[in-house]
């Protein structure tokens, strides 16, 4: 008896094994088939083969022009669209265990867009596929156990906001956006710098602080934060630090994304930059 539950067990573990991988395959090339969507939407003819210069800039709070400068995007051709590999360990609540997590981005800059991928290791054998999703002003957040049991497939006016003020807090890692004519700048003061994304009917913005170096270091937003079905609007804010130079743009690759409650900070995603390819990107 008690050796055919055991094998019962093992066979039944086996069959989630080998589903989890054919989901995860299968969820792996939809987000791919998403990714070249919109990059073949992003066609601007209008835009390609723009090198920034000098006078791009001179509408701009000085702020925000010295930190341009400093991330040599002066002689650069525009960005258009960007692969990110990041790594990060993340936790959904105070006091839960941190979660080792690998991802990939692709943004598209000329039509705002991204797709983020996470694979999430949330206990041996045990793994959560993610994908965040901004297109045409719409965001989608689909979570899924083990690649085939949905947890979270989430859309409307929040996940709109949340994903606008996203894909501009997170311009750091493909600057040349900053001049986009969807982002409107206004300077607060030497060191910092409040941008407003207008695009797809969501408005949304985020104040940009700037060190002495001339760095981005944080980003702080009113962002919607869901909690048991509820969203409220609360202070999210991203920490930046070590700047890294690829394809010779100078850009931060580490920080952490945390949540600005009155109970408390809540610090829940820590990120690492580890490889950045700029234009003419195959989706792999």
């Amino acid at each position: 008896m008690i050796q055919g539950l055991a094998l019962g067990l093992i066979i039944m573990m086996i069959l989630v094994f080998f589903v989890s991988r054919i989901s995860n395959i299968i969820f792996l090339k939809k987000v791919k088939q998403e990714a070249q969507t919109l990059f073949a939407r992003n066609i601007d003819k209008d835009s390609k083969q723009h090198i920034i210069e000098k006078a791009d800039l001179t509408t701009l709070p000085a702020c925000v022009q010295k930190w341009l400068h400093h991330a040599q995007v002066i002689g650069k051709e525009k960005i258009h669209t960007v692969r990110i590999e990041q790594k990060a360990k993340l936790r959904l609540e105070k006091g839960k265990p941190w979660m080792p997590a690998k991802a990939v981005y692709y943004y598209t800059i000329d039509k705002p867009a991204f797709i983020w991928n996470c694979f999430i290791k949330a206990a041996p054998l045990i793994h959560i596929a993610g994908r965040d999703k901004y297109d045409q002003g719409k965001g989608n957040m689909l979570i899924k156990l083990l690649s085939f049991i949905k947890i979270a497939d989430a859309s409307g006016t929040e996940i709109d906001q949340g994903t606008l003020l996203r894909y501009l807090g997170e311009l750091v890692w493909f600057p040349t956006a900053a001049i986009h004519h969807a982002i409107k700048w206004a300077e607060i003061d030497s060191n910092s710098a409040k941008a407003t994304m207008s695009y797809g009917g969501i408005t949304g913005s985020g104040v940009f602080q700037f060190n002495d170096k001339d760095e981005v270091t944080s980003f702080l937003a009113d962002r919607y934060m869901e909690s048991k079905g509820t969203y409220s609007l609360e202070k999210w804010l991203i920490q930046l630090k070590d700047y890294q130079e690829f394809n010779g743009i100078k850009i931060p690759v580490q920080g952490k994304v945390i949540w600005k409650l009155e109970t408390g900070d809540f610090d829940w995603f820590h990120f690492q930059i580890d490889d950045v390819q700029y234009n003419k990107i195959e989706i792999d």
